[in-house]
């Protein structure tokens, strides 16, 4: 798949697992299914029928492929772990797609991974160094290969190990022929959570994927936590050192699906007080508030709820365009944003608009909205962003744009509005932000959140280059597991 655009961060990925289930592998597809606005450029199953392993994987969408009952029937067993990809490391191709499988000394292991790791590159030139073979460009390839030289014996113990050697921001979920488990990195950034569906456990990315199944949600896993799923028991293990969690803060913006909870909330909760915070700090008359469909909707809604102004859907979205539709010429690509927005024209001439969305990135995709909007008679386009400013990336699995393409890391305000052509800008507060996702304003020596976007402040320091970020390794102590 090639990239339409790089003005919006994009999802890092999707995991989904069940263990003792009957269905298992077509209940990873249900699960990915509902995860599929976290990757949507590969998808694959890898199941576990109590002696042999089996695996499929595809490029392209959960529905294009694993509906059919042919592909399911491959996927033999009562275990299952699938994975939605959107690469953040790694070329697109085939050998990329997760879960991974290896045929490891103590037997399979099948693993799928959300997120990114911060110092792959160190260990997999130490790796190869050392005569290790690696078939993908992925990351979590590098997990494998050192859970595979770990030379404790039990498995747990080899999961341990390697995982005191990477450093970045995971969540994984792990499949052996007696084991199914999750583990989420030691401060929480990327998501886990737990379901049961009767007698089943299930790992999943978030809550919508555990609602789809018919899943009961269970609790998330703490940050640093390893879960362990074992004849149809749960344990849990915490082996590294306690760390206060951060937890990515655009899980609450714009990552998470709206009707996934995060901390027992509605992610559409939190943005719509994201919008009514960024009412609180502006003072504007205007005619309308408009939302860029899909991702400013809820934030719109609470922009207008608390300045008590009128709520228009004055942009339609297409939601019949693929991301691989914009290829075959120039001509075709210049219409950009056309493809998928149109103003409804009637609405918005002659208004004056606020025009809410949740995040500003390189700032072209609100540049001809706004061009758009003007063409289609709007008297004064104002423009509302209900997250601080984004001035620095990320290397956690989310892809972004580099610093230096950030709008807001190169452009003041007044530089910004120039460029977008609209009438003004205004971004959330990062107290705001804070008061409308906990209620309380931002502890300078402890951000709840991983808001290193904003920041700059890492939860990991930077060190060594990654893709013109410098990123520090945690000296974790080694531990040791009984189980």
């Amino acid at each position: 798949m090639k990239k339409y655009s790089l003005d919006r961060l994009r999802e890092e990925c999707g995991i989904f697992g069940i263990s003792n289930h009957d269905d298992a592998s077509a209940l990873v597809a249900l699960g990915l299914h509902a995860l599929q606005h976290r990757g949507q450029e590969g998808c694959g199953i890898v199941s576990f029928d109590g002696k042999n392993y089996h695996s499929e994987k595809r490029q392209g969408l959960v529905g294009d492929h694993f509906t059919d009952p042919e592909t399911l029937k491959k996927l033999q067993g009562n275990f299952a772990i699938g994975h939605n990809r959107y690469s953040t490391t790694g070329e697109t191709s085939l050998r990329n797609i997760q879960p991974f499988f290896a045929d490891l000394h103590m037997g399979g292991l099948s693993i799928a991974h959300n997120g990114n790791l911060t110092n792959a590159l160190l260990l997999r030139e130490s790796l190869v160094k050392d005569g290790a073979i690696f078939r993908t460009t992925s990351d979590t390839e590098t997990i494998v290969q050192l859970i595979a030289k770990s030379k404790r014996e039990k498995f747990l113990d080899k999961l341990i190990d390697a995982l005191f050697q990477i450093q970045g921001g995971y969540s994984l979920v792990c499949m052996t022929n007696k084991k199914l488990v999750g583990v989420r990195d030691p401060f929480g950034i990327r998501p886990l959570v737990i379901g049961k569906l009767k007698k089943s456990y299930i790992f999943a990315s978030e809550t919508c994927a555990l609602d789809i199944v018919g899943a009961t949600f269970v609790r998330e896993v703490e940050n640093g936590e390893i879960v362990i799923v074992e004849n149809e028991e749960l344990k849990s293990i915490k082996p590294f050192p306690k760390q206060k969690p951060r937890p990515c803060v655009f899980e609450y913006i714009y990552f998470a699906r709206p009707d996934s909870l995060i901390n027992n909330i509605c992610a559409y909760e939190y943005r719509k007080n994201l919008g009514a915070e960024l009412a609180k700090e502006t003072d504007l008359n205007a005619d309308l508030v408009i939302p860029v469909p899909d991702s400013g909707v809820p934030a719109a809604l609470g922009y207008a709820e608390h300045s008590n102004k009128k709520f228009e859907l004055g942009l339609i979205r297409n939601h019949y365009v693929g991301r691989t539709f914009i290829e075959p010429t120039q001509n075709i690509r210049s219409l950009g944003v056309k493809l998928k927005l149109s103003s409804t024209k009637t609405i918005v001439k002659n208004k004056s608009i606020i025009l809410i969305d949740d995040s500003l990135v390189r700032g072209t995709t609100c540049h001809k909205i706004v061009k758009m909007l003007y063409e289609s008679g709007a008297k004064e386009v104002h423009v509302r962003i209900a997250c601080p400013e984004i001035r620095f990336p990320d290397f956690y699995g989310v892809d972004m744009p580099t610093e230096k393409e950030l709008l807001a890391n190169k452009k003041n305000n007044q530089e910004m509005v120039n460029y977008l052509k609209a009438k003004s800008l205004k971004f959330l507060s990062l107290e705001g932000l804070y008061k409308a996702l906990i209620g309380e304003k931002r502890k300078v020596n402890y951000p709840q959140f991983s808001d290193h976007y904003f920041t700059g402040d890492y939860p990991i320091k930077p060190h060594d280059n990654l893709k013109g970020i410098k990123v520090k390794q945690l000296s974790l102590l080694s531990g040791k597991s009984s189980i």
